[in-house]
């Protein structure tokens, strides 16, 4: 194998942490850029100690000038509560922040991967969702400062390739969970566990009705560098997540019972723009990357709802 210097910039929240602790098992040299927003140097704190790993406190709005490889472009906060806290930053972050990866990719002839978002297909009128489906995404509500951020940075990885022969790949993930979430992220995984463990009331917006599809987040790491290690010709978009689905409800129901909880389902208002429907169609991800999720939810669950209480013992969470 042939040892790498990799930029991961969002390297310090829950999918970076885990991106740069797999590659540095891989024998690779990491840089992780991260400014900290949503991410947490407790989630790389282990890495600290090796040799090959660097951390810079850097906001991907402003250029970097670093000699790498690839890059990893996973610089973005992913779960409503934060990127809607500053919605003209997320932006920012999503446009600025890929214009200036790509320059550095170009820079240095690094192959660069952007780490897109399910969000790209809004509220689907198509499911399950393929790379081909255009979206359903209102451009003035909530959500579009990530969903159409999002967009527009795929936009700009396209044109990149198309103007300047860029090596550029794009993934988008699908709702994706595991140790190192943020617990206040207000994602329906880390609310549902923290509330059960908690015996508060769990919190279900709407009838309980509506799906997601939950994919563990080594697995997803997997098939992150898989892309990153496919030929030239093989950009994307490819969906990778978990085609499993499950109901609100469903999961509420599990999430119960792994913790013995004595939580009660209490049931509120859905907010606008949220996803009547969300599960991918990874034939792609099969065929190109020869990929597959192989974690049940059960047991991700476990180990997510182990992550949490011991955050809730050290008064973490």
């Amino acid at each position: 194998m042939t040892r790498k210097n990799i930029l991961v910039t969002g390297g310090g929240g829950f999918l970076g942490s885990h991106l740069c602790e797999r590659l540095l098992n891989e024998g690779h040299s990491v840089i992780c850029a991260d400014n900290f927003f949503t991410g947490n140097k407790k989630n790389i704190e282990a890495l600290m100690d090796n040799r090959r790993f660097e951390l810079l406190r850097h906001d991907v709005t402003f250029p970097l000038y670093v000699e790498v490889d690839e890059i990893y472009n996973l610089a973005c906060p992913a779960s409503p509560v934060h990127y809607q806290k500053d919605p003209a930053q997320t932006v920012k972050t999503c446009v600025h922040g890929a214009i200036n990866m790509l320059g550095l990719a170009r820079r240095t002839g690094a192959k660069i991967l952007q780490a897109s978002t399910s969000e790209v297909y809004g509220d689907p009128n198509v499911h399950p969702q393929v790379e081909e489906y255009w979206g359903n995404v209102n451009p003035i509500g909530e959500r579009a400062c990530y969903d159409e951020g999002k967009r527009a940075a795929e936009t700009l990885f396209m044109s990149y390739r198309r103007q300047c022969n860029l090596r550029i790949k794009i993934v988008r993930i699908f709702n994706t969970y595991g140790p190192n979430m943020h617990p206040n992220d207000g994602r329906v995984v880390s609310n549902f566990i923290l509330q059960a463990l908690r015996n508060e009331p769990i919190t279900i917006y709407g009838d309980g009705s509506q799906t997601r599809s939950f994919c563990y987040c080594t697995d997803l790491i997997d098939a992150m560098v898989r892309m990153m290690n496919t030929g030239d010709e093989i950009t994307g978009p490819v969906n990778i997540g978990n085609p499993v689905e499950f109901t609100m409800l469903q999961l509420a129901g599990l999430v119960k019972e792994l913790t013995s909880s004595r939580s009660e389902l209490v049931f509120k208002p859905l907010p606008s723009d949220d996803p009547r429907q969300r599960k991918p169609d990874i034939t792609k991800a099969k065929q190109l990357l020869g990929w597959t999720p192989t974690t049940p939810l059960e047991e991700g669950l476990k180990r997510t709802i182990a992550y949490f209480e011991d955050l809730l013992r050290s008064g973490e969470a």
